[in-house]
C-alpha cells in the first residue's frame, strides 16, 4: 500500500511544477493600457508578431528566453525588455527602466 501512495505523491508533486510557462500566457492579442493612441502586439506560437499603432501594423520575430527577457525585431531594429504575464496582464520592461503595461484583448 506504502508503493502505492508514493506513486500517487510522486505523480502529483510532478503535475504541480507543470505550470504554465510564460511562453504560453504570452501569446494572443494584447492592448496597452492607459495610453492616449491605440496601440496592440500581438504574439504567435511560431515566433512572429505584430504592432499596431496608428493604424499602421509592423511585422516582425520575437523571442522569450528563460529569464524572462523579451527579444524582438521589429523593422531591422532589435529590442529587449524583461517580461512580466499573467493569463490577463503583460508588462515590458525596457533598459531604462521604462516599463509599458497591457491587457489581454
Amino acid at each position: 500500500m506504502n508503493a502505492k501512495w508514493s506513486i500517487v505523491l510522486i505523480a502529483c508533486l510532478f503535475l504541480s511544477a507543470c505550470g504554465v510557462s510564460q511562453q504560453s500566457l504570452i501569446l494572443g492579442k494584447w492592448e496597452v493600457e492607459s495610453s492616449p493612441m491605440k496601440m496592440t502586439a500581438e504574439f504567435n506560437g511560431d515566433g512572429t508578431a505584430k504592432i499596431t499603432m496608428f493604424g499602421q501594423t509592423v511585422q516582425g520575430t520575437y523571442k522569450l528566453d528563460d529569464g524572462n527577457e523579451l527579444v524582438w525585431t521589429m523593422n531591422g531594429r532589435t529590442t529587449k525588455g524583461k517580461v512580466n504575464v499573467t493569463a490577463t496582464e503583460l508588462e515590458v520592461t525596457d533598459g531604462e527602466n521604462r516599463t509599458i503595461k497591457y491587457k489581454r484583448m
